[in-house]
């Protein structure tokens, strides 16, 4: 079959169009006539000259690229041409016109005679110089991610092997270990919603004493902004002492206050006083616990300052200097102030058995979180139902009764909206569980209480109980 002469003069001008569609330039090399043709999209990809040039005998591709990218660059093409006859590599090139180093991805094919003679190249090239930087602004970005999640697991291991070793019970353990954990999450929420840049030390206030003896806490200050670091010391830090006054101090009664004050220091950084009055007569302890300890030897530590408290009749005191290294320029992403933690009971409410005879609907695509929830919610007096760690598991299990169900927001990156969606219409009563901040994660549309994580199944058991009555 042969084709129509007016196709044929149309070709050109469709690759043309294609190339130019494409952002692709093409080039061949006349090893023949010892000529290097180029086009005007390869010479504004590359600096090359438009038209034809003498190659003097020497492979102008190669001459190109990077120095530090030639010989692997050699070694795979010359490896592919060897075993196919064609070509694809990625690397660097220097532009000869003004010296800029790109990146580009070239592709060709080794034409030979009817005596297997090489005679020409051709091939297209583009410039990938775009996406390379933001595939090498993902890796940074995963090599930090990286480095945070190995410091904040190392961190929780810590916290969790001081607190074993300094409480006498389990159920001493969970609640202690189990504040600490909420007390990194909701500085680690805040610094999220401010891109990791920092976080005001009036959010972390809040996040802290916003929850606990309403009206009995004030806090006040200007605008200071902390690093991650920084961040996280200040929160546990303010954990501990609202702990230890809600235990001893001045929240433990209801005439008891707390005043939290902060001011800039001259030489940069900041002065933190945190003052209790009208709780009962203070005492020194008669040993120190691992919450002393903490704000002792690691907060003033981890602010580049110091810690000192004072065991007044009066209410205790405690004073923190912060160095300027703890402190940041105010972030251009800044969250809304967040909500308060709330204190939560005790694990061992658990046992009590109020949630006997319902059947409850877990549905959690971690497995140890699930486990959790249904050996704690089992021990609450309810039946468990499931647990489903995928949407269809989820949705398979709705053709039986249910009282109530405990619903993972996200199930490995898919919404349980359809599952929400069918317990709405049948009057089911439920509860997100969600690992997102304020900012999303959750659902939107639905009646029903949020909790975030890290929790307790305390939380869980006591939210079940508010939607079922008991």
């Amino acid at each position: 079959m042969t084709k129509d002469p007016a196709d044929l003069d149309m070709d050109r001008p469709r690759l043309e169009l294609a190339l130019g569609a494409a952002r692709l330039g093409d080039y061949e090399w006349d090893m023949a006539a010892d000529v290097f043709r180029v086009n005007a999209r390869t010479a504004a990809i590359t600096g090359w000259p438009v038209g034809p040039f003498p190659t003097q005998g020497e492979d102008p591709l190669l001459a190109l690229v990077h120095p530090d990218d030639r010989k692997q660059t050699q070694i795979e093409v010359l490896a592919a041409i060897t075993a196919t006859g064609r070509y694809n590599a990625e690397h660097r090139i220097v532009r000869p016109d003004n010296g800029q180093i790109i990146w580009v991805r070239a592709a060709g094919v080794l034409i030979r005679n009817e005596a297997g003679t090489p005679i020409a190249v051709c091939g297209i090239l583009r410039d990938i110089t775009e996406r390379r930087l933001v595939e090498d602004q993902r890796q940074t970005l995963m090599a930090e991610l990286d480095h945070r999640v190995k410091n904040v697991l190392a961190t929780v291991q810590a916290l969790a092997q001081q607190t074993a070793k300094r409480t006498r019970s389990l159920g001493g353990f969970l609640t202690a270990f189990s504040g600490r954990l909420k007390s990194m999450a909701s500085a680690n929420e805040l610094l999220t919603a401010a891109r990791w840049r920092g976080a005001a030390i009036a959010h972390l206030a809040a996040a802290e004493l916003g929850g606990i003896a309403p009206g009995q806490t004030t806090w006040e200050g200007p605008e200071i902004f902390l690093t991650p670091r920084s961040a996280n010391a200040l929160a546990l830090a303010l954990h501990e002492l609202a702990t230890n006054a809600l235990k001893f101090g001045a929240l433990s009664t209801e005439a008891g206050r707390v005043a939290l004050r902060w001011s800039k220091q001259e030489v940069g950084g900041f002065q933190l006083w945190w003052i209790e009055s009208g709780g009962p007569a203070v005492k020194p302890p008669a040993h120190l616990g691992f919450g002393s300890t903490l704000l002792r030897q690691v907060t003033g530590r981890e602010l580049n300052g110091a810690v000192s408290v004072e065991y007044r009749a009066a209410g205790l005191q405690a004073h923190l200097t912060a160095g300027a290294a703890a402190v940041v320029e105010r972030p251009e992403s800044i969250p809304d102030a967040p909500r308060p933690q709330t204190v939560d009971p005790a694990p061992q409410a658990l046992l009590g058995g109020d949630l006997k005879g319902s059947r409850v609907l877990i549905v959690e695509d971690a497995v140890l979180l699930a486990l959790e929830l249904e050996t704690g919610l089992s021990q609450a007096g309810a039946e468990i139902i499931g647990p489903a760690y995928e949407l269809e598991e989820a949705m398979a299990l709705l053709d039986q009764h249910i009282d109530a169900a405990v619903l993972d927001a996200n199930l490995n990156g898919r919404s349980i909206s359809p599952v929400a969606q069918i317990l709405a219409a049948r009057g089911v009563p439920f509860v997100f569980a969600t690992g997102y901040g304020d900012a999303g994660g959750a659902p939107s549309g639905f009646d029903a209480p949020i909790i975030r994580k890290p929790y307790d199944v305390s939380q869980i058991a006591a939210a079940l109980r508010g939607l079922l009555g008991r």
